[in-house]
Protein backbone atom coordinates (compact mmCIF):
# COMPACT_ATOMS: atom_id res chain seq x y z
CA UNK A 1 0.00 0.00 0.00
CA UNK A 2 1.25 3.28 -0.85
CA UNK A 3 1.30 5.66 2.13
CA UNK A 4 -0.88 8.62 1.84
CA UNK A 5 0.45 12.30 0.50
CA UNK A 6 0.13 15.28 2.81
CA UNK A 7 1.47 18.50 1.28
CA UNK A 8 4.46 18.94 3.59
CA UNK A 9 6.08 15.91 2.65
CA UNK A 10 5.52 16.69 -1.17
CA UNK A 11 5.63 20.55 -1.63
CA UNK A 12 3.30 20.18 -4.44
CA UNK A 13 -0.19 21.99 -5.39
CA UNK A 14 -2.09 23.32 -2.39
CA UNK A 15 -4.84 21.49 -0.82
CA UNK A 16 -8.15 21.97 -3.29
CA UNK A 17 -11.54 21.95 -2.25
CA UNK A 18 -12.84 18.71 -4.30
CA UNK A 19 -11.34 15.71 -6.12
CA UNK A 20 -11.64 17.15 -9.02
CA UNK A 21 -9.89 21.01 -8.79
CA UNK A 22 -6.37 20.84 -8.54
CA UNK A 23 -5.94 24.27 -9.40
CA UNK A 24 -8.73 26.63 -7.93
CA UNK A 25 -7.97 29.90 -9.89
CA UNK A 26 -11.06 31.18 -7.87
CA UNK A 27 -9.39 31.03 -4.75
CA UNK A 28 -6.98 33.23 -3.03
CA UNK A 29 -3.73 32.76 -1.34
CA UNK A 30 -5.41 32.97 2.08
CA UNK A 31 -7.45 30.20 1.32
CA UNK A 32 -5.43 27.54 0.00
CA UNK A 33 -2.99 28.72 2.58
CA UNK A 34 -6.13 27.78 5.25
CA UNK A 35 -6.19 24.50 3.56
CA UNK A 36 -2.64 23.63 3.24
CA UNK A 37 -2.68 24.14 7.24
CA UNK A 38 -5.37 22.24 7.56
CA UNK A 39 -3.37 19.27 6.11
CA UNK A 40 -0.25 20.26 8.16
CA UNK A 41 -2.73 20.04 11.41
CA UNK A 42 -3.78 16.68 10.54
CA UNK A 43 -0.33 15.74 9.87
CA UNK A 44 0.47 16.59 13.06
CA UNK A 45 -2.44 14.90 14.67
CA UNK A 46 -3.75 18.19 16.76
CA UNK A 47 -7.04 18.03 17.44
CA UNK A 48 -8.14 20.92 19.05
CA UNK A 49 -6.71 22.81 16.36
CA UNK A 50 -8.79 20.81 13.81
CA UNK A 51 -11.87 21.35 15.50
CA UNK A 52 -11.36 25.31 15.90
CA UNK A 53 -10.28 25.57 12.27
CA UNK A 54 -13.79 22.60 11.40
CA UNK A 55 -15.65 25.54 13.07
CA UNK A 56 -14.20 27.81 11.05
CA UNK A 57 -15.32 26.30 8.18
CA UNK A 58 -12.68 23.55 6.98
CA UNK A 59 -14.84 21.62 4.43
CA UNK A 60 -14.09 17.81 6.04
CA UNK A 61 -13.62 16.06 2.70
CA UNK A 62 -11.28 17.95 1.55
CA UNK A 63 -8.45 16.48 -0.46
CA UNK A 64 -5.06 16.94 -1.06
CA UNK A 65 -3.40 16.72 -4.96
CA UNK A 66 -3.00 12.77 -4.36
CA UNK A 67 -6.77 12.72 -3.52
CA UNK A 68 -5.95 12.13 0.09
CA UNK A 69 -8.66 13.35 2.22
CA UNK A 70 -7.94 14.80 5.90
CA UNK A 71 -9.84 11.68 7.15
CA UNK A 72 -7.27 9.51 5.14
CA UNK A 73 -4.42 11.11 6.63
CA UNK A 74 -5.72 11.33 10.10
CA UNK A 75 -6.69 7.72 9.84
CA UNK A 76 -3.15 6.46 8.68
CA UNK A 77 -1.08 8.40 10.98
CA UNK A 78 -3.07 7.22 13.58
CA UNK A 79 -4.35 10.45 14.93
CA UNK A 80 -7.43 8.87 16.88
CA UNK A 81 -8.81 12.54 17.94
CA UNK A 82 -8.26 13.74 14.66
CA UNK A 83 -10.33 11.28 12.81
CA UNK A 84 -13.19 11.92 15.52
CA UNK A 85 -13.23 15.46 15.07
CA UNK A 86 -13.50 14.70 10.88
CA UNK A 87 -15.96 12.44 11.15
CA UNK A 88 -18.09 14.39 13.85
CA UNK A 89 -18.07 17.07 11.27
CA UNK A 90 -19.06 14.89 8.29
CA UNK A 91 -16.24 13.79 6.68
CA UNK A 92 -16.89 10.37 4.79
CA UNK A 93 -15.28 7.32 5.73
CA UNK A 94 -15.68 5.85 1.85
CA UNK A 95 -13.58 8.82 -0.24
CA UNK A 96 -10.89 6.57 -1.97
CA UNK A 97 -7.80 8.31 -3.08
CA UNK A 98 -6.54 8.39 -6.38
CA UNK A 99 -4.46 5.21 -5.41
CA UNK A 100 -7.42 3.63 -4.68
CA UNK A 101 -7.23 3.68 -0.95
CA UNK A 102 -9.47 4.05 1.71
CA UNK A 103 -9.43 5.07 4.93
CA UNK A 104 -10.67 1.63 6.68
CA UNK A 105 -7.85 0.20 4.51
CA UNK A 106 -4.73 2.59 5.66
CA UNK A 107 -5.76 1.37 9.26
CA UNK A 108 -5.51 -2.17 8.62
CA UNK A 109 -2.33 -1.79 6.76
CA UNK A 110 -1.28 0.39 9.45
CA UNK A 111 -2.70 -1.93 12.34
CA UNK A 112 -4.81 0.38 14.15
CA UNK A 113 -6.73 -1.86 16.01
CA UNK A 114 -8.98 1.41 17.64
CA UNK A 115 -8.48 3.34 14.41
CA UNK A 116 -10.38 0.72 12.92
CA UNK A 117 -13.51 0.89 15.91
CA UNK A 118 -13.56 4.58 15.13
CA UNK A 119 -13.94 4.13 11.96
CA UNK A 120 -16.50 1.36 11.90
CA UNK A 121 -18.74 3.21 14.05
CA UNK A 122 -18.23 6.27 12.11
CA UNK A 123 -19.94 4.04 8.88
CA UNK A 124 -16.91 2.66 7.07
CA UNK A 125 -17.61 -0.07 4.84
CA UNK A 126 -16.04 -3.17 5.82
CA UNK A 127 -16.36 -4.61 2.49
CA UNK A 128 -15.10 -0.84 0.60
CA UNK A 129 -12.74 -1.92 -2.09
CA UNK A 130 -9.77 0.06 -3.37
CA UNK A 131 -7.27 -0.94 -6.40
CA UNK A 132 -7.68 -4.49 -7.38
CA UNK A 133 -11.00 -5.26 -5.66
CA UNK A 134 -8.96 -5.38 -2.24
CA UNK A 135 -10.64 -5.27 1.12
CA UNK A 136 -9.47 -4.11 4.31
CA UNK A 137 -10.03 -7.66 5.40
CA UNK A 138 -7.34 -8.23 2.90
CA UNK A 139 -4.80 -6.17 3.79
CA UNK A 140 -5.27 -7.11 7.58
CA UNK A 141 -4.60 -10.71 6.59
CA UNK A 142 -1.41 -9.90 4.72
CA UNK A 143 -0.04 -8.32 7.19
CA UNK A 144 -0.91 -11.24 9.77
CA UNK A 145 -3.05 -8.69 11.87
CA UNK A 146 -5.31 -11.28 13.46
CA UNK A 147 -7.09 -9.08 15.98
CA UNK A 148 -7.62 -6.32 12.57
CA UNK A 149 -9.47 -9.43 11.03
CA UNK A 150 -11.45 -10.06 14.19
CA UNK A 151 -13.04 -6.24 14.07
CA UNK A 152 -13.45 -6.24 10.84
CA UNK A 153 -15.52 -9.52 10.54
CA UNK A 154 -17.31 -8.26 13.27
CA UNK A 155 -17.97 -5.51 11.22
CA UNK A 156 -19.67 -7.29 8.52
CA UNK A 157 -16.57 -7.94 6.53
CA UNK A 158 -17.25 -11.02 4.31
CA UNK A 159 -14.38 -13.12 4.84
CA UNK A 160 -14.94 -15.41 1.47
CA UNK A 161 -14.90 -11.73 -0.55
CA UNK A 162 -12.50 -12.26 -3.67
CA UNK A 163 -10.49 -9.40 -5.58
CA UNK A 164 -10.38 -8.51 -9.07
CA UNK A 165 -7.66 -11.33 -9.44
CA UNK A 166 -10.71 -13.73 -7.57
CA UNK A 167 -7.60 -14.07 -4.16
CA UNK A 168 -9.67 -14.06 -0.86
CA UNK A 169 -7.85 -12.78 2.17
CA UNK A 170 -6.95 -16.23 3.50
CA UNK A 171 -5.40 -16.99 -0.03
CA UNK A 172 -3.43 -13.86 0.65
CA UNK A 173 -2.55 -14.68 4.06
CA UNK A 174 -1.30 -18.46 2.37
CA UNK A 175 0.58 -16.34 -0.20
CA UNK A 176 2.38 -13.52 2.29
CA UNK A 177 3.55 -16.75 4.90
CA UNK A 178 0.98 -14.76 7.83
CA UNK A 179 0.68 -18.05 9.03
CA UNK A 180 -1.20 -16.77 12.26
CA UNK A 181 -4.13 -14.97 10.07
CA UNK A 182 -4.18 -18.08 7.92
CA UNK A 183 -4.54 -20.29 10.63
CA UNK A 184 -7.18 -17.53 12.43
CA UNK A 185 -8.72 -17.50 9.05
CA UNK A 186 -9.33 -20.96 8.76
CA UNK A 187 -10.82 -21.88 11.65
CA UNK A 188 -13.25 -19.15 11.35
CA UNK A 189 -14.50 -19.92 8.05
CA UNK A 190 -14.82 -23.55 9.57
CA UNK A 191 -16.98 -22.37 12.14
CA UNK A 192 -18.95 -20.10 9.84
CA UNK A 193 -19.50 -22.16 6.94
CA UNK A 194 -23.23 -22.36 5.82
CA UNK A 195 -24.64 -25.49 6.32
CA UNK A 196 -27.00 -27.66 4.27
CA UNK A 197 -30.38 -25.49 3.38
CA UNK A 198 -33.32 -25.19 5.76
CA UNK A 199 -30.85 -25.85 8.60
Amino acid sequence: MTPPSDLDSSHAAPANLDQTALDRPDLDRQVLDFLQRAFEVVREGDAPELRRMLAQGLPPNVRNQKGDSLLILASYHGHLEATRALLEAGADPGTVNDQGQTALQGAAFKGHAEMIRLLLGGGADPEGRGAGGRTALMFAAMFDRVEIMGLLLGGGANPEARDDAGVSALDVARTMGAQHAAAWLTEYLGRNKPGPAGT
